[in-house]
């Protein structure tokens, strides 16, 4: 079986693309002992690692990528294959791919890591990812990597043959005059803009446009047919109700869900729909947002409640029927740009948004500042906009984050 892995292994190195790379993979390394590379369903974990690989030929010699949801692995605990091409081939580096598809995942690689000193290991896998799951606590021992979805930014670069540089997040508030002489030179930036907002998420995108709402859609039913349904161990039969959540926040505008009557309609009680939101979240399907304001963190309630990202918003509105929010697009590409580029992002009681201290409110172009009348540092953030002005940034400058 070594030799029929090994070859699977070639082939995919091989064949992966080298094109363009994701925005993570500049600063992606081995250098740890145990190194883990987290994401939703097709973001490109899996492309990354096979870069990284084909472009570090030194490394093949004693290293091994498999994915952990290979028929061997039902009857051969990922323990003893590691251990016995430790042994026998002198392997140190694994790549273990899909690694919450195998069951005991937890405590083998903990128990790799501490019995064996000389080993590295990288896995991928689902956002759902629960390092302390089982007591075998890996949380102190794994250096964990989040790939989010491609940025504007990054969109621009692979379907325009750019290179932008990415900005922070202090030189967008207090500089923005470098960026905008940079956006006013790419031709067509608000059409590009529009497709991104459709069709640029997801790295897909790139391969054949007319078929990435079908490929989102496989997405979807994936994560909740075989990730959830197999990550949570959950009823197969109960499975339908999370197709039927996202089509309902498809369908309503930004912040106006109640978990209470959403529960009521599928017919199941408060808890339930509690935790199918939390599991949503964690496979990458949806975004909640938690007031800054108010008690114990824990504690504290989904004030918004959305999609994960546009894309998502655009292919289930159409593809069943509901009319496009407008204000749930601009909210969701402020929250999704923000937060791919690691910011905390909560709901503040005055304006839209709060990060830190800033506060945001969001709106079309002749949005004005009356929702935050009297704080002179909230920030105005208008969609269909370029230019700059004091206290407004363009909603299209957040794409340039990551």
């Amino acid at each position: 079986m070594f030799e029929s892995l090994r070859l699977i292994q070639n082939r995919l190195i091989e064949d992966v693309d080298t094109t363009h790379y994701r925005f993570l993979y500049q600063r992606f390394n081995v250098d740890n002992k145990l190194i883990g590379l987290v994401g939703s369903r097709g973001v490109g974990k899996t492309t990354l690692l096979l870069q990284y690989l084909k472009n570090h030929p030194d490394l093949l010699k004693e290293s091994f990528y498999f994915s952990a949801d290979h028929i061997y692995f039902s009857s051969t605990t990922l323990y003893e294959f590691v251990e016995e091409l430790y042994l026998t081939a002198n392997i140190k580096l694994f790549f273990i791919d899909e690694i919450h598809k195998y069951a005991n995942w937890t405590q083998e690689l903990k128990n790799l890591y501490d019995g064996f000193p000389s080993i590295k290991i990288v896995f991928s896998g689902s956002s759902s990812l629960d390092l302390v799951k089982g007591g075998y606590d890996l949380s102190r021992r794994a250096i964990l990597h989040y790939l989010p979805g491609m940025s504007f930014r990054e969109y621009l670069n692979f379907t325009e043959n750019m290179q932008l540089n990415t900005i922070s997040y202090e030189q967008l508030l207090n500089n923005t005059h470098d960026l905008y002489n940079i956006i006013t030179r790419v031709t067509k930036i608000k059409g590009l803009f529009q497709d991104y907002l459709k069709q640029g998420y997801y790295p897909f995108s790139l391969e054949d446009p007319l078929t990435y709402d079908q490929r989102l859609l496989k997405v979807i039913d994936k994560t909740i047919y075989e990730d959830i349904a197999n990550y949570y161990k959950l009823k197969t039969e109960n499975l339908y109700l999370f197709k039927k959540i996202l089509i309902f926040l498809a369908s309503i505008p930004p912040g106006k869900i109640n978990t209470h009557s959403l529960a009521k309609n599928l017919s199941v009680n408060d808890r339930t729909i509690t935790n199918y939101l939390v599991i949503l979240q964690e496979t990458g399907l949806i975004q909640m947002i938690y007031p800054y304001e108010g008690g114990n963190v824990s504690l504290r309630k989904p004030q918004k409640i959305f999609l994960n990202n546009t894309n998502l918003q655009y292919v289930l509105s159409v593809n069943f029927g509901k009319a496009i929010e407008i204000g749930t697009i601009r909210e969701l590409l402020f929250l999704q740009m923000l937060i791919g580029a690691g910011n905390q992002v909560y709901f503040s009681q005055k304006g839209d948004y709060r990060i830190n201290k800033t506060i945001f409110e969001i709106g079309g172009a002749n949005k004005t500042r009356k929702q935050v009348k009297g704080d002179k540092t909230a920030i105005l953030v208008k969609d269909e906009l370029v230019g700059i002005s004091n206290k407004v940034i363009p909603l299209i400058y957040f794409g340039f984050l990551y």
